[in-house]
């Protein structure tokens, strides 16, 4: 637990926090300070309280809605908005992005406070800034870019130096290296140092203990919404089974369960697949591909961010990505038709996004109805929908996946990361699928869910079906796959199995096959994917 003397000079601290959601407790007495200067790390399951703690501070959950005081910079502060703490430097990055995408980067991130005088904005004055900002955090992108125009990663990286562009005295990261690969993500940590050098204090959320151990100076552990302990990282080694183990209350033996693979026939062949800019159709994504999978195996796909893995699950997917597609897919050795989404689900393909919040699932509606709706002919007599059939479809799913929920008829969004994407899987799996693509299936999930996760996918492989995992964590793709093909610029440029498989290789392979080519593979336009989730039943 937080001490008297661990608090002493600290820039903020947080006393007694409690905050209730009607009957539900999501906060119980949380107590934990930061020093100036200091990268603090808040740990826990998901559904521990860290977003509720940082929205308590940062004003979005205003002063009168919580339990407990607020010290900032020796003041007790009652932040009445989000406006209130960001005038005294308190900067908040939520896990949800919170840009507009037909607006350029730019103007995301001077949209709140555009340079300017006598009411005119200086447009120079924001492209110069923007790019400056950009390239602290990594960015080489025009400023004029859109934000539709880009991917995940960049749009991460676009809300960061949104926040940097403000009198940011304490910067508050929730899982700011979620949507990040590894080179991005190391990046990141090193501004965050470099921040530590020049005396900016930071808060980091992350469930990538690796990282936390990196950078931290003290780790903050909640559990149930409750702090149970912080580790000061320079007065003793802050090792991922003592987090592990604060996190969850258990020991985690292996983080990866233990698996004995029942490979069977080929179950999946794709042939000569090729793929065109969805905006520049003279721009080939994917180049005359070849790739299989097997029943029961599980297939990962490696590769650096824009190394066209996505693009290539949803091109095969109704051709949710991409002009001018061609190639051959055979599934249980029949070519099959998957030119839209429709009949794609009916050869027996389902892709699950990597961005779940926005395109897996309707956060507004219920678990019953998410969970049915990409097969509502399943859940339909006559063309008529029978609701005891979708309450009993919707209860089974519940409980072959462990969703812990109050109820089938309970808001998706007000679920925690790990369970929402076990709604999401039982979605796809309702569909009845031979071949299962994943798109970083534990992304934003801790360490106890992202366990559970890997014992389902474990169980759709020995049950016959074929799982693809796109993953740009290399330990996962290691501890889960089989099997691991690496993609490089749109190619497959290696392929190894599981006894061959390291980080050195597939880095190597990677390496190899970098190719003089003019321009970098464009991002994808998130309308683009977005048609993987909409176009479908």
């Amino acid at each position: 637990m937080e001490t008297e003397a661990a608090s002493m000079n600290a820039i903020l601290e947080m006393r007694g926090i409690s905050k209730s959601f009607g009957p539900v407790k999501a906060l119980s007495d949380v107590t934990f300070s930061v020093k100036p200067g200091e990268i603090h790390a808040i740990c826990g399951e998901n559904g521990a309280g860290k977003s509720t703690l940082m929205k308590v501070l940062s004003g979005v959950y205003p002063a009168g809605t919580y339990e407990g005081q607020i010290i900032y910079e020796g003041v007790e502060r009652r932040f009445r908005a989000i406006g209130d703490s960001e005038a005294l430097g308190i900067i908040i990055i939520h896990q949800e992005l919170a840009l507009i995408p037909l607006l350029s980067a730019a103007e995301n991130i001077f949209l709140a406070h555009p340079p300017g005088r006598f009411g005119v904005i200086d447009r120079d004055s924001v492209w110069q800034r923007a790019k400056a900002v950009m390239r602290k955090v990594g960015l080489d992108d025009s400023p004029d870019t859109l934000i539709t125009n880009m991917g995940v990663g960049k749009r991460q990286l676009v809300e960061i130096a949104k926040a940097l562009s403000k009198n940011v005295k304490l910067l508050i990261l929730d899982e700011p290296t979620a949507s990040l690969n590894e080179r991005d993500s190391a990046a990141l940590l090193d501004l965050l140092l470099e921040f530590k050098a020049q005396g900016l204090s930071s808060i980091l959320i992350s469930h990538k203990l690796n990282e936390i151990s990196r950078v931290a100076d003290r780790i903050t552990i909640l559990r149930d919404g409750r702090s149970v302990e912080t580790i000061d990282c320079h007065a003793e080694p802050a090792s991922e089974d003592h987090i592990i183990r604060a996190m969850v209350d258990r020991d985690l033996e292996h983080r990866y369960p233990e698996h004995t693979p029942k490979i069977g026939d080929l179950l999946m062949e794709v042939s000569d697949w090729t793929v065109h800019h969805p905006i520049h159709t003279d721009r080939t994504v994917i180049h005359g591909v070849d790739f299989h999978v097997r029943a029961g195996e599980i297939v990962g796909i490696a590769g650096l961010m824009g190394a066209g893995r996505t693009e290539f699950a949803m091109s095969l997917f109704g051709r949710s990505y991409g002009r001018r597609i061609s190639g051959e897919v055979q599934i249980k050795g029949r070519r099959v038709d998957v030119s839209t989404v429709q009949r794609a689900i009916k050869a027996g393909l389902a892709y699950v996004t990597e961005d779940r919040k926005e395109l897996g699932l309707h956060l507004a509606d219920d678990l019953r109805h998410n969970i049915t709706l990409a097969n509502l002919g399943g859940i339909s007599h006559l063309r008529v929908l029978d609701g005891i059939r979708e309450l009993r479809v919707a209860n089974d799913y519940r409980r072959r996946m462990n969703i812990r929920c109050s109820g089938v008829d309970q808001e998706s969004g007000n679920l925690s990361g790990g369970n929402q994407q076990k709604v999401v899987l039982s979605k796809w799996l309702f569909t009845s699928p031979d071949v299962l693509f994943l798109d970083e299936p534990t992304r934003g999930i801790d360490v106890g869910a992202k366990y559970e996760i890997y014992c389902i996918i474990q169980e759709l492989a020995d049950s016959g079906h074929g799982v693809v995992v796109i993953s740009s964590e290399m330990p996962e793709l290691l501890g889960l796959c089989d099997r691991i093909c690496v993609m490089n610029e749109g190619r497959f440029v290696g392929e190894f199995t599981r006894e061959e498989a390291s980080q050195e290789r597939i880095m190597q392979a990677i390496m190899r096959d970098v190719r003089s080519v003019p321009d970098e593979i464009p991002a994808m336009p998130q309308g683009s994917e977005r048609a993987a989730e909409t176009v479908g039943p």
